[in-house]
């Protein structure tokens, strides 16, 4: 039998509560194991379900998504966590990706995006709905957009080629454009998001992005 995929819900709006638990319930492998309407001991909630995906609104009272976000870093916390919000605002995307969420969903899409989500996560992937993702990439791609000169300080997981080429990728430069721009083989640029993608366990392009602004290796 395969192991369903224990999700908790939090948000503030029963009626948007109601509407998940009644679309969630309809997949077969997903088993949704509390809800919260606001932050306050959600982080023990969470733990003591042991849920494996937290699908989290960022505008709860008592305790923000944010500061969720944060406790859950600090703790240690198995769990793979969803932002749900109204905004699609980019301050608060860099942030969320900053502290380590694995997921970023605007309301509006939420059901025609949440289950593909929640499976996406499930399985090490990290996943942004289309908006959000246009967001993340104007932004490493916008004309004023440098590389931090301090990006072999950033991280020492990585080689400082690595480094140069998770940068471009982040870019959006193709496999050809990174081989020109570094005067080595498409086949070595291959080899080197290989390598990168086992080494911060990404899965896609987007989870190259996300770790390259976690690490500051794209100024603002």
């Amino acid at each position: 039998m395969e192991n369903k995929i224990k999700i908790y819900l939090a948000d503030d709006h029963q009626v948007l509560l109601d509407g998940l638990l009644i679309l969630l319930k309809t997949v077969a492998n997903f088993e949704v194991v509390g809800f919260s309407l606001n932050g306050y001991n959600l982080y023990e909630e969470v733990e003591k379900t042991n849920a494996d995906v937290l699908i989290l609104d960022l505008n709860m009272p008592e305790k923000d998504g944010i500061e969720v976000i944060k406790e859950f870093a600090q703790k240690g916390i198995p769990c793979k966590v969803i932002i749900l919000s109204s905004y699609d605002d980019l301050k608060l995307i860099k942030e969320v990706m900053r502290l380590g969420a694995n997921g970023y969903l605007t309301k509006q899409c939420a059901g025609e995006n949440i289950v593909e989500a929640i499976q996406a996560v499930s399985n090490g992937e990290d996943y942004f709905c289309r908006s959000v993702r246009e967001k993340i990439f104007n932004l490493v791609t916008k004309d004023n957009q440098k590389v931090n000169p301090n990006f072999t300080l950033a991280n020492t997981i990585l080689t400082e080629r690595e480094l140069e080429v998770i940068t471009l990728i982040s870019l959006e430069l193709s496999g050809k454009e990174i081989s020109n721009k570094l005067f080595i083989s498409t086949n070595t640029v291959e080899t080197h998001r290989k390598n990168i993608m086992k080494k911060i366990g990404a899965k896609n392009t987007i989870g190259l992005v996300k770790y390259a602004i976690k690490n500051n290796l794209i100024k603002d």
